[in-house]
């Protein structure tokens, strides 16, 4: 650089040069012997100059070529030596040419140019042709990150394998925080002496402690039905590929006993806030109990929940003391608001209508105006015989009111009380949620994922019967005697006699309570029997679905109705329930089109096989032996061959969401 640095001075020395030349001649002029002098002095020093100027230009020249020699060959090993992958390819999606880098990780005889990019990868090939700028491909056992220039034709791949197995390292040392529950621990101990206390305490934890240790879990007992789990994310998938185990192993700890020892777990994971992750978990653990026990939940940051087990059907555990706070906190609730309004599911069932009618009755008790949100469109028979006996009531009629008159009546003062379902998407109107802060779920469902918003009070049992089972031993601890006439306490009564098929399934000794309450009320066994009572095309068309029943698997039928039909709702769940019915069926599902275009499935068990968690996997879910579903934009066969496919998975052990 020198050089040609000092190759420019010297033209401004020849400029110097000619000025000199041209006063050497004016000298010579007048003084001739001095000019000659002048003239020989310029003439040397030009040549010296010239000389100089010749060999500065070779050495630029020089450095100029060993420069740009050095330069290619720089780029050439740069371009061959890089620690990433380099492709070119033309517009047929041939490779042109790979640098060395990526050619290591096929066989040396193997020569990429010419190929396709599909015989590369073929998602590669399909991100070229949708011009995507990056994705993600595996080739042999290594990870790349492909960054693609579409219009040079120009692909680069970056090995992440290590990356990736960092980030998975991490991942999976990442804290899980779980929260251990012994469901009917205290029930289970009431009745035993403290010696059998003391074994049953040493073999639950003699259970929990070989469990823990076997997985590496840190296990802290903080009371007597409540244990601390801390693991990590790689434990807690080997915990769910065996589909958690110690649901099994500590409910066959007692089973010569007529009531089992159950287990709940909820599980907290995907942040690393510690004070979030054991909300998480406490959280998955009140979801496991609202389900009914027995279970395992695992909730994320993000709120999806994955469950387990839950094989078993809820016990009967649900004292007299906790139906009397309730019911004293659901009076002052009342007592507090301007208006109650009640209202069930849509399509409403006798259990939602004869609930309904019973917390109209408590608001009237407690001096307050009570409406029932009632839409009478897409109700069935037996409903609409309820309605028409209710229509010619004296007073009653008049405290039915539209979804629409509904909302032009609710204040922020209103009480709403949602009754036999706990699902907004299902009430029978949505926006009232929106209009009150102050809201009341009862409901005897197990709870799924999608609830009803920070409501004020909660009262969901999923071992009881029905929902109107729920409400009258509500009525029978409000303050001072209940009037309820003959309608009203047959309304009840229907609800409870429809929701336990007239008390064989999922009924207990508080059902028979309930209903030898509401008789001395004045219910009419002979009106319940009036309500339920079906039209000959409803019978024709249900034993249709029957017909067509098969037997899946041992204990399991799944009816499929004609593809050219459509049926009611209620034909199809009536269908499974007689399906149930029939010798050596443990299980029945019932597949049809409504006539609202949907595919309802309907399900039922008689315990042994918990039919929730199967339609919870189709977006259903309900109850372990009665629950439906219903799937939109798909066919009969489609549905079906779903459901054989989750039936199966079912055997083999474990449900999640």
């Amino acid at each position: 650089m020198n050089d040609v640095k000092e190759l420019t001075e010297n033209k401004s020395i020849w400029l110097l040069y000619g000025l000199a030349g041209i006063l050497t001649v004016i000298v010579i002029y007048y003084e001739w012997l001095i000019g000659i002098i002048l003239a020989v002095v310029l003439a040397v020093l030009m040549y010296f100059t010239y000389r100089t100027e010749a060999l500065i230009k070779q050495r630029t020249e020089n450095y100029i070529s060993t420069l740009s020699y050095r330069v290619k060959k720089v780029g050439e090993e740069a371009l061959l030596g890089m620690p990433f992958g380099i492709i070119l390819f033309n517009e047929e999606n041939q490779i042109e040419w790979a640098n060395p880098f990526i050619n290591d990780f096929f066989d040396s005889e193997r020569s990429l140019i010419g190929e396709d990019l599909s015989d590369l990868s073929e998602s590669l090939e399909d991100a070229v042709k949708d011009e995507d700028d990056e994705k993600w491909i595996t080739l042999g056992d290594r990870r790349f990150q492909a960054l693609i220039k579409s219009e040079e034709r120009l692909i680069y791949l970056f090995d992440r394998t290590e990356q990736i197995e960092l980030e998975n390292l991490h991942d999976n040392e990442s804290t899980i925080l779980g929260v251990i529950f012994l469901d009917n621990y205290e029930e289970l101990t009431q009745a035993m002496d403290d010696t059998s206390k003391s074994h049953l305490n040493s073999e639950v934890t003699s259970i929990l402690n070989n469990w823990s240790n076997d997985y590496g879990i840190y296990l802290k007992r903080t009371s007597q039905e409540r244990f601390l789990a801390v693991m990590n994310k790689e434990i807690l998938t080997q915990l769910e590929k065996t589909k958690f185990e110690i649901l099994d192993e500590v409910r066959e700890l007692i089973s010569d006993q007529n009531v089992p020892l159950t287990l709940s777990i909820g599980i907290g994971r995907g942040t690393t806030d510690l004070p979030e992750l054991g909300d998480l978990a406490q959280s998955s653990l009140d979801l496991a109990l609202g389900r009914g026990g027995d279970q395992v939940a695992i909730k994320d940051e993000t709120g999806r929940v994955k469950f387990y087990g839950g094989k078993t059907n809820p016990m009967e555990k649900r004292t007299r003391v906790r139906a009397r706070v309730i019911s004293h906190a659901l009076r002052e609730l009342v007592r507090e608001s301007e208006k109650v309004l009640i209202m069930g599911h849509q399509t409403p069932d006798m259990d939602s209508i004869g609930s309904s009618i019973g917390i109209l009755k408590l608001a009237q008790q407690n001096g307050k105006k009570g409406y029932v949100v009632f839409d009478p469109d897409g109700i069935n028979t037996g409903v609409q015989r309820l309605m028409d006996q209710i229509g010619e009531h004296d007073t009653l009629n008049e405290w039915f009111i539209t979804p629409e008159d509904s909302l032009d009546m609710v204040t922020k003062d209103t009480l709403i009380v949602v009754v036999d379902t706990h699902k907004p998407s299902m009430v029978m109107e949505e926006r009232l949620l929106n209009k009150t802060e102050h809201i009341v779920v009862i409901d005897h469902h197990r709870r799924g994922e999608e609830f009803i918003d920070e409501p004020t009070l909660v009262y969901m049992e999923p071992y009881a019967s029905s929902t109107a089972e729920l409400v009258t031993e509500l009525l029978e601890y409000q303050d001072g005697p209940l009037k309820l006439d003959v309608l009203e306490a047959t309304s009840l009564l229907a609800g409870i006699t429809v929701d336990t098929k007239s008390f064989t399934l999922r009924t207990g000794s508080r059902t028979f309570d309930a209903a030898s309450y509401l008789r001395s009320k004045g219910a009419d066994t002979v009106l319940v029997q009036n309500l339920l009572k079906e039209d000959i095309e409803v019978y024709v068309r249900r034993s249709e679905l029957v017909k067509n029943a098969t037997v899946y698997r041992e204990g399991v039928a799944i009816s499929k109705g004609l593809p050219d039909e459509n049926y009611g709702a209620i034909i199809i769940a009536q269908a499974a329930d007689t399906l149930l019915t029939m010798s050596n069926v443990k299980a029945s599902f019932v597949i049809a089109k409504r006539h609202d275009g949907k595919i309802g499935v309907s399900a039922r068990s008689l315990g042994e096989i918990n039919v929730q968690v199967i339609m919870e996997k189709m977006n259903g879910g309900g109850h372990l032996t009665n629950a439906a579903t219903q799937l939109e934009d798909t066919t009969l066969e489609q549905v079906e061959e779903q459901l054989r496919g989750i039936i199966e998975e079912y055997f083999e052990g474990g449900d999640e969401e």
